[in-house]
């Protein structure tokens, strides 16, 4: 089943306490490796605030509000 998810965010969220290393958790939900960022949200930097877009492997759609 197909569902929207809308994300505020465009970038990732450091949970930096009780790790070695800093830890990187997606906040852009396009991580093929959730809940860790894998670099995706360089894809969605230019979205423009109050549209809503659609990510497939090829590619990113405007999607419509009617």
């Amino acid at each position: 089943m197909a569902r929207l998810v809308r994300h505020e965010e465009m970038g990732p969220y450091e949970i930096p306490e009780g790790t070695e290393l800093p830890v990187w958790v997606c906040g852009c939900g396009l991580s093929k490796n959730k809940p860790y960022c894998d670099g995706s949200h360089q894809k969605c930097r230019d979205e423009m605030k109050g549209e809503l877009y659609s990510y497939t492997d090829s590619g990113r759609t405007v999607v419509s509000k009617s």
